[in-house]
C-alpha cells in the first residue's frame, strides 16, 4: 500500500488530521490498534477551545456540536469557604463548549467512508522504519497477515504507550515529566449536573471537580492517593466525598445516581522533543500529556493537528520543506504554555501530601489574590479558552 501520509492512531488527533489532509486533496491511511467499538468506549474530558470547535467547524462536522453543545462563559474556583467565578465571555469575548471527546470521535469516525479517508482498525505489531530517509515505511498486521504502508510522511497519533515515539533515537531525545502523587477517581453517571458552569475545588480533604456531559449527564471527580483501589470507593461513598469537597451550596444541587463509569486516573505533566525527527511527525498524547486540570488534552492535540496538516499540505501543494522544519518548534510553543496553565492550576487546587505550612500559605495567599484581582481572572480566562496558535 502507498499513500503521501500515513497516520498511526484513529483517536480525535489521528482522525482530525486525516480528514484535514483529506479535504486539502491529500493521500493518508489511518490504522488503529483497537476495533472502532473500543476506540468509542474510552471516556474522555470534552471542555472544547476554539481550536478545536474551529477544526469541526472548518470540516462541516459541527452540526451535532453545534445542537448538543453546551456553551460554556464561565467557571469557578472554590476553596472551601468561596465560590470565585471567571467570566470567560465577559474577559476575553470568546466561550468554551462542552461537547464529549467521544462525541468528536463518533462524528469523525462516520463521516470518514463519505469524506474517502482510509481508516484500517484492529491492527497489531505496528512498527516503523525509515524516518530519516524520504521513504518511511510501517508495518503492521492482522489475522495472521503482514502488511506494509510506504509513505512520504508517518505521523504519530498513537499516544503515550504507542511505537510513534520510540522510534525516534535517544541520542535526539529529551523528555520531561514530572509524576504527581494522586490519581483522579471519576464517576459518570445519568444525572443533571449540580451547577451550570465547571466547579474546580480545594478543600481540605482533597480536590474535586464538578462538570458535565450534558444536561441529563455529569462527570465528577476527587483526587485519591494511587494506593486507592476502586472497590473501596463504592458509589455512596464517593457520592458523599464530593458533597463534602465541593461544598454546602453545590451540595445541596447534587443528585446522585449509579455509575456508568468509575476509574481512577494517574496525573502526569509530560513533554517529548523533538516532535517531528526526519519524516516523522508526533501530535497528540504520543508528544505531551497534561493533567486534566484546564481541561487542555484534546485541545493540544487539535492544535498539533492545526499546525501538523498546514506543514504537510504546505510541503504537497507548494513544495516547501520549511513548514516541515518548523513544525516541531511551532507546536511545542503552544505544548508549553498550555502544560504551564495545567501544571499551575494543579497546584493552586489540589493538596499536595509533601508540602509544608509555607506550601499551603502560599495556596492561601494565591486564592486571595485571584479573589481580588481582575488582573488574575483575565490571566485565567486567557489561558482557559486556549491561547492563540
Amino acid at each position: 500500500m502507498k499513500t503521501q501520509v500515513a497516520i498511526i492512531g484513529a483517536g480525535p488527533a489521528g482522525l482530525f488530521l486525516g480528514h484535514l489532509l483529506r479535504s486539502e486533496g491529500i493521500d493518508c491511511v489511518v490504522i488503529e490498534r483497537q476495533t472502532p467499538d473500543r476506540v468509542l468506549s474510552r471516556i474522555r474530558a470534552g471542555v472544547l477551545e476554539q481550536i478545536t470547535v474551529g477544526v469541526m467547524e472548518r470540516l462541516g462536522l459541527d452540526g451535532r456540536l453545534k445542537d448538543e453543545g453546551l456553551v460554556e462563559e464561565g467557571f469557578n474556583l472554590a476553596d472551601g469557604e468561596r465560590l470565585m467565578r471567571i467570566d470567560v465571555a465577559n474577559l476575553t469575548g470568546k466561550t468554551v463548549v462542552v461537547y464529549g471527546q467521544t462525541e468528536i470521535t463518533r462524528d469523525l469516525m462516520e463521516a470518514a467512508p463519505a469524506r474517502g479517508l482510509q481508516v484500517e482498525y484492529g491492527v497489531e505489531d505496528v512498527d516503523v522504519h525509515a524516518i530519516e530517509s524520504d521513504a518511511p515505511f510501517v508495518t503492521w498486521s492482522r489475522d495472521g497477515a503482514q502488511h506494509r504502508i510506504d509513505a512520504r510522511f508517518i505521523v504519530g497519533c498513537d499516544g503515550f504507550h504507542g511505537p510513534s515515539r520510540k522510534a525516534i533515537p535517544a541520542s535526539v531525545a529529551r523528555e520531561f515529566e514530572r509524576v504527581y502523587p494522586f490519581g483522579w477517581l471519576g464517576i459518570l453517571a445519568d444525572v443533571p449536573p449540580c451547577n451550570h458552569e465547571l466547579i474546580y475545588a480545594n478543600h481540605e480533604r482533597g480536590f474535586a471537580l464538578a462538570s458535565m456531559r450534558s444536561q441529563t449527564r455529569s462527570r465528577y471527580y476527587i483526587d485519591v492517593p494511587l494506593t486507592e483501589r476502586l472497590e473501596d470507593w463504592p458509589d455512596e461513598r464517593l457520592w458523599d466525598e464530593l458533597a463534602i469537597r465541593l461544598g454546602p451550596d453545590a451540595a445541596a444541587n447534587i443528585v446522585r445516581g449509579p455509575a456508568l463509569e468509575k476509574s481512577i486516573a494517574p496525573v502526569r505533566s509530560y513533554v517529548f522533543e523533538p516532535m517531528r525527527h526526519g519524516s516523522l511527525l508526533l501530535c497528540g498524547d504520543a508528544a505531551h500529556i497534561v493533567p486534566p486540570t484546564g481541561a487542555k488534552g484534546l485541545n493540544l492535540a487539535a492544535s498539533d493537528v492545526h499546525y501538523a496538516a498546514e506543514a504537510l499540505t504546505a510541503f504537497f501543494k507548494r513544495n516547501d520543506a520549511d513548514a516541515i522544519s518548523h513544525y516541531s518548534t511551532k507546536a511545542l510553543a503552544r505544548v508549553w504554555k498550555s502544560e504551564r496553565f495545567s501544571w499551575s492550576l494543579t497546584k493552586l487546587m489540589h493538596r499536595f501530601s509533601e508540602d509544608g505550612p509555607f506550601e499551603r500559605a502560599m495556596q492561601v495567599a494565591e486564592l486571595d489574590y485571584i479573589a481580588s484581582s481582575k488582573a488574575a481572572h483575565m490571566s485565567i480566562a486567557d489561558n482557559y479558552v486556549g491561547l492563540p496558535v
